[in-house]
C-alpha cells in the first residue's frame, strides 16, 4: 500500500462522495480537487459546474479561479452566469453543492466572509460568492476543510451559508429548498448530520486518527454516532491519479487551491 498524507486521505475521501453522473456545482480550492479526482476515477461521468458559466468542465489541471480559462476551453458549453443560478441550481437541477469553508459550525452553517467583529475584523475572507445560493438551493450539499479550533468553531462570526441553521426544523422553516449538508469531510474525519437534531456527528475516524484528535480539534463538544467505521485508506488507483493531477497543476505554475 502506498503512503499518504492526511490531505490526500481528505481528499480522497471527499471525491467518494460524488455519484457517477452526478451534476455538481463546484467550489474552488479542495472542493474542484475532490471534484476533479472523483471525474478521474469513479466517476467519469460526472458533469461539473462552476459559477462562471462552464458546464461539464474537464480540467486537465486545477484551476486558479472561477475565471480559468481551462475551465471555459473543457466544457460542453458555457452559459451565462445568471443562467448557472437561475435554471440550473434555483431550477432544482444540482444535485449536489460542493463547498469549502473558513469556519463551520455543529449544524453545518459556513462562513467565508469575516472573523472577528463584522466592522472591525481580525481577518477579511474572500466573501460569499455563490455559496449563500448553492448551499440553499443543491439538492445535497457536501463541505471539505482542514479541521481545528480555528475552522469547527462553537458561534460562527458570521453565517456566510446556511447548513441547517439553529439545527432541527430550522432550516425548513427558512424555506430553504435543499436538502442541506449532508457530509463534512475533513483531514481527520467524516461528519454526517443526525437525524432529528442535524448536528453533526462522527460517523468514521481516518487510518490511525483517535476520538481524542477529533475532539481536541474541534471548538464544540463534538459526538460520536453510536458504530463508528474506519475510512477505507486511498487506494493506489486514487494517489496515482491525485498526484498526477497536482504534477500537472504545478508545472501549470499554480497550486489550484489546496488552503
Amino acid at each position: 500500500m502506498m503512503t499518504y498524507t492526511t490531505n490526500e486521505m481528505m481528499t480522497v475521501a471527499a471525491s467518494r462522495r460524488l455519484g457517477n453522473g452526478s451534476v455538481c456545482f463546484v467550489g474552488i480550492g479542495l472542493p474542484s480537487k475532490a471534484a476533479n479526482l472523483a471525474r478521474l476515477t469513479h466517476a467519469p461521468d460526472v458533469v461539473l459546474i462552476y459559477e462562471s458559466g462552464p458546464i461539464g468542465a474537464k480540467p486537465s489541471v486545477l484551476p486558479l479561479s472561477i475565471g480559468d480559462g481551462e475551465l471555459a476551453e473543457t466544457a460542453d458549453t458555457v452559459v451565462p452566469t445568471g443562467e448557472i443560478f437561475r435554471y440550473w441550481l434555483q431550477g432544482g437541477r444540482i444535485d449536489v453543492g460542493f463547498l469549502g469553508a473558513a469556519q463551520v459550525d455543529r449544524y453545518g452553517n459556513i462562513n467565508t466572509t469575516v472573523i472577528g467583529d463584522y466592522h472591525q475584523p481580525k481577518v477579511r475572507l474572500p466573501g460569499a460568492g455563490g455559496a449563500p445560493e448553492i448551499a440553499g438551493s443543491a439538492r445535497q450539499v457536501l463541505i471539505i476543510l482542514k479541521q481545528s479550533h480555528r475552522t469547527f468553531v462553537d458561534k460562527l462570526a458570521f453565517v456566510t451559508s446556511v447548513g441547517f441553521g439553529e439545527g432541527g426544523e430550522h432550516r425548513k422553516q427558512l424555506g430553504l429548498p435543499g436538502e442541506g449538508p449532508v457530509g463534512i469531510i475533513t483531514d481527520l474525519c467524516i461528519m454526517e448530520p443526525e437525524a432529528g437534531t442535524h448536528e453533526f456527528v462522527v460517523t468514521s475516524l481516518h487510518p490511525g486518527v483517535t476520538r481524542e484528535q477529533v475532539i481536541e480539534n474541534t471548538g464544540w463538544a463534538i459526538r460520536f454516532a453510536e458504530d463508528v467505521a474506519t475510512t477505507e485508506a486511498p487506494r493506489v488507483e486514487e494517489l496515482q491519479a491525485l498526484r498526477a493531477l497536482e504534477a500537472r497543476t504545478a508545472a501549470h505554475g499554480q497550486s489550484g487551491g489546496d488552503e
